[in-house]
């Protein structure tokens, strides 16, 4: 199976923006908008279609992130809520493990993590401002092993 492609909506009404043009860039991303789409108590959902702007650690400038995803839906109290998502493999969503020898991947790992602690920064702010939910998603929410 492969890792990026395009989406084809089953239910194309529920989808935010062209519903011809959904690209997945995890096989993550790929089981969560399957479900997303079917869901019965998702009114609305879009993918890559929210974007936030951030400053990022490295170079001090405005940057946009694009978030994964974007979902209005019916919650168990029976309330529409938004929802926006982040999907990330779990050892990304904690700093890098303190390395003694300064590698060049380790220094890729650490501003990657700076990188994503300002956009996640950037997104939950943003999400608060507008009573909407944050939430990062790993294979622990997902199901997958």
């Amino acid at each position: 199976m492969a890792y990026k492609g395009k989406f084809r909506c089953a239910n194309p009404g529920k989808y935010m923006g062209d519903p011809t043009n959904i690209i997945y860039r995890s096989r993550w991303e790929l089981l969560l908008m399957g479900r997303l789409d079917t869901h019965p108590h998702v009114i609305k959902w879009g993918s890559e279609e929210l974007i936030i702007p951030y400053r990022s650690p490295i170079d001090n400038r405005i940057h946009r992130y694009y978030t994964d995803f974007i979902v209005k839906s019916i919650n168990r109290k029976g309330i529409e809520e938004t929802t926006v998502i982040e999907v990330k493999p779990k050892y990304q969503t904690v700093p890098p493990e303190r390395k003694k020898n300064v590698t060049k991947r380790y220094l890729n790992e650490v501003k990657t993590w700076g990188v994503n602690q300002a956009k996640w920064k950037a997104a939950e702010e943003y999400c608060l401002d507008r009573g909407w939910i944050w939430k990062i998603m790993t294979e622990d929410n997902l199901g997958i092993k």
